[in-house]
């Protein structure tokens, strides 16, 4: 079954966005307008959310559609984060406003599937139940070409009563090595280590090896009675898990930026196939530019990389790296730190010339110095 949480106090709220001029609503309404990769046939990300919710453990279960702004509270506090976690900070996170963010995981999904009327009615039975859950989350990351801060999660989690015993870590890691075997290969070799989540007790993650080396690619757990009696539930017990679709992609085909799933350039979307490396259209070259500047001690470097994504383009740049920092109070002033950033412009479909970069970095100087009130060096 599938079910689509109402969004009335969603639109309300993107309304407020799209009557707001500041630069904080100018990245939400950006942000929120881009596609859904996992929802758009014949991308891979999609592929993926299809061949995974195909696996036996998965195939049974609801899907469940949820807002992607959320409450903080909801967010947050339901799932036990501790009130200083990195995530709740503004560094780290969209706040549309003071109670409301952009969903920052799809473990949010708990909440909204089980205020369901028809899975109250199940839990009240003693029946089991269960949902997968995809789609865009919202993060303030760096710059490279592994990170964004617009990306695609999948989930899932299975609910049984007590009744039925207590659930082993072990079924759980049954789920995964099923899934992990339909999107890799029987022949994949992956482990199991233990981990650590706000919401689930125990909680492991897995890797994955490609090549010489072990990548993380997932996560799970068992939900945390505190967290089920949280949102109303007492009784059960499961297995949870979540996994970013855009890592598992990288490493399927063995991308070298993260932009190309992006791309609609037809030389890179008609080789964006599952299973298929990924050939170079062209390397172009990169451009190199620093920027040095001194600014205020509050000053965010996670606020920094959107600043820099709107001013230059997504598309631009490849990667922005942390040179120095330096504080000097009898040089600079007080409360005053100065930055070097070093930052890498290549496209991916066409060769940078200097002059452009040039007028693009003059663009960044301009941006810091109206945005930050920094003293650009």
């Amino acid at each position: 079954m599938e079910y689509r949480i109402p969004t009335d106090e969603e639109k309300r709220l993107i309304a407020g966005v799209e009557a707001r001029t500041d630069t904080d609503a100018l990245r939400i309404k950006r942000y929120l307008g881009l596609p859904d990769l996992s929802r758009t046939p014949g991308h891979p990300l999609h592929e993926l959310v299809e061949r995974a919710r195909a696996t036996e453990a998965l195939k049974h279960l609801d899907n469940i559609i949820i807002p992607e702004i959320v409450p903080t509270d909801i967010s947050f506090d339901l799932f036990d984060f501790a009130q200083d976690h990195p995530a709740r900070s503004t560094s780290d996170t969209y706040y549309v406003d003071d109670k409301n963010i952009l969903r920052t995981h799809d473990t949010v999904m708990w909440y909204y599937y089980l205020q369901l009327p028809e899975v109250k009615e199940k839990i009240s039975k003693g029946e089991s139940v269960g949902t997968v859950c995809y789609g865009k989350v919202y993060r303030k990351d760096e710059i490279d070409n592994r990170h964004m801060n617009v990306f695609h999660q999948f989930g899932a989690w299975f609910l049984q009563p007590d009744s039925l015993g207590i659930m082993p870590i072990d079924t759980l890691k049954g789920v995964l090595s099923e899934i992990v075997e339909e999107l890799f290969g029987k022949d994949v070799e992956y482990k199991f280590l233990e981990d650590t989540f706000p919401y689930t007790d125990p909680s492991l993650q897995i890797e994955v090896k490609i090549g010489d080396r072990w990548i993380e690619i997932m996560g799970g757990g068992m939900p945390k009675k505190s967290v089920l009696k949280n949102m109303g539930v007492e009784g059960y017990n499961g297995w949870a898990f979540g996994f970013g679709l855009e890592r598992l992609a990288i490493i399927g085909m063995e991308l070298p930026d993260i932009r190309l799933l992006w791309s609609k350039d037809p030389r890179v979307t008609a080789q964006l196939r599952l299973g298929q490396k990924y050939k170079e259209v062209s390397k172009y070259p990169p451009v190199v530019r620093d920027i040095s500047f001194i600014v205020s001690d509050t000053f965010t470097p996670n606020n920094y990389f959107d600043l820099i994504r709107e001013v230059v383009g997504e598309d631009m740049i490849e990667q922005v790296e942390l040179l120095d920092k330096f504080e000097n109070a009898e040089k600079f002033g007080a409360g005053k730190v100065s930055y070097t950033y070093r930052i890498v412009y290549r496209s991916l479909e066409r060769t940078l010339v200097s002059d452009e970069v040039d007028e693009l970095h003059k663009k960044l100087e301009q941006a810091t110095t109206a945005q930050y009130g920094a003293q650009v060096r």
